[in-house]
């Protein structure tokens, strides 16, 4: 439910606010086109978190400052003046020191980053299912900075499909195939079926190289490092020294067509760990071709281009704690104020994305092409990179 605010400073004009929450779908105007991306107009946004036993003690200032390193102390200060930062629904002064489990709502102007304009297409459509090729670079669901500018959220806006159950992920970075049931208990049968083993999975890959011709399969644990937000694989020694840390993991690799330089390779996952296509091939030799983050054993600086697609896929709201790690400053949005209005306390505006986007991301080449399980199959047509010709 929307929910209206009036603010203002000193004699400043008062504005008026429309806030949005969680409730309120996405709607078609909602998306502006612009260089080869998908933009979301800036929205109001109510975002909600309760006090940890760690925050507990600390002044609602300090709490942001130290928790929520998206915006300077400065800006807190004036949030909690004018009420951008409540407790318990109720205004506080910026000496009030937090209880552990108190409600703090921080309304905010909120930036979507922008995803490649590429169309969301149906590919399947029936009374329970609906299936789709994933475009790469959009989110499945709601998560960190994205909303609206997500699987679910655009079919919602664009072809009012909802509500939607994914019943399987892909990552950010990868397109093809996405299976989404149009019932939880639809999406229950697909996931138990998952569980148990029943489904069967078909990815394809570009990727370094003449790979070989015959089938290989990769028996190596995943041990996923969420501070890097990277994956490596590991094997034990024929000595058996030192245990192998992470998750058990298996891909088959079959060879589907090769120029020498670049080889497309059929991928077929047994098990379902972070990143594991894009390891196992970076460990048989053979890197996806466009993965800055495997193509080698260091994780490769792009400072001069920007964030990475994975180190900006990491990275969560600036109203969430920071998970980056790093300076998320880099070249800013073209300056689009006539698109939407400027909020005079928003830490982005006048820009359209948010800060930590420099707009030189593209999508792997990594595509998601069949599912199949026992009485069904859902298929998705290969991408045009998957032509070496």
């Amino acid at each position: 439910m929307k929910r209206k605010r009036m603010e203002g400073k000193g004699e400043e004009k008062k504005m008026e606010i429309v806030w949005q929450t969680p409730a309120n779908p996405p709607e078609r105007q909602d998306y502006i086109f612009r260089n080869g991306r998908r933009h979301v107009k800036p929205y109001y946004f109510e975002f909600i978190s309760h006090v940890k036993n760690r925050w507990a003690g600390k002044t609602i200032v300090d709490l942001f400052a130290e928790e929520f390193k998206g915006r300077p102390y400065e800006y807190y200060v004036s949030a909690v003046k004018c009420g951008r930062i409540q407790v318990d629904g109720e205004m506080v002064p910026v000496s009030y020191v937090v209880k552990s489990s108190q409600k703090i709502s921080h309304f905010l102007h909120r930036h979507e980053p922008p995803v490649l304009a590429l169309d969301v297409s149906i590919l399947h459509k029936e009374p329970e299912v609906v299936t789709i090729c994933k475009p790469a670079s959009v989110p499945v669901h709601p998560c960190g900075q994205y909303r609206k500018n997500t699987v679910v959220g655009i079919l919602q806006a664009e072809y009012d499909l909802a509500p939607l159950f994914p019943i399987h992920r892909l990552d950010r970075l990868v397109s093809g195939l996405l299976i989404l049931a149009r019932s939880a208990s639809k999406a229950d049968m697909f996931r138990q079926q998952i569980e148990a083993g029943q489904v069967q999975k078909q990815y394809i890959a570009r990727v370094i190289g003449a790979f070989p011709e015959h089938e290989k399969v990769v028996d190596a644990n995943i041990n996923y490092n969420a501070r890097e937000g990277k994956s490596t694989a590991e094997v034990l020694n024929s000595s058996g020294g030192t245990s192998v840390k992470g998750k058990v993991a298996c891909t088959k690799f079959t060879r589907i067509s090769t120029n020498g330089i670049h080889s497309i390779v059929s991928c077929q996952p047994i098990t379902g760990r972070t990143h594991q296509i894009r390891v196992h091939l970076q460990h048989a030799g053979h890197p996806i071709a466009n993965d800055m983050l495997y193509l080698s054993n260091e994780v490769v600086d792009r400072s001069t281009e920007g964030m990475s697609a994975d180190r900006a896929a990491a990275c969560s709201d600036p109203s969430l704690p920071s998970k980056c790690g790093e300076d998320c400053s880099c070249e800013n949005e073209e300056n689009s104020s006539e698109d939407f209005s400027i909020d005079p306390m928003c830490t982005n505006c006048p820009n359209l994305a948010p800060k930590g986007y420099g707009g030189h991301e593209e999508g792997l080449w990594l595509h998601c092409v069949r599912y199949s399980g026992p009485g069904w199959i859902y298929e998705c047509p290969y991408p045009d990179w998957a032509s070496l010709s």
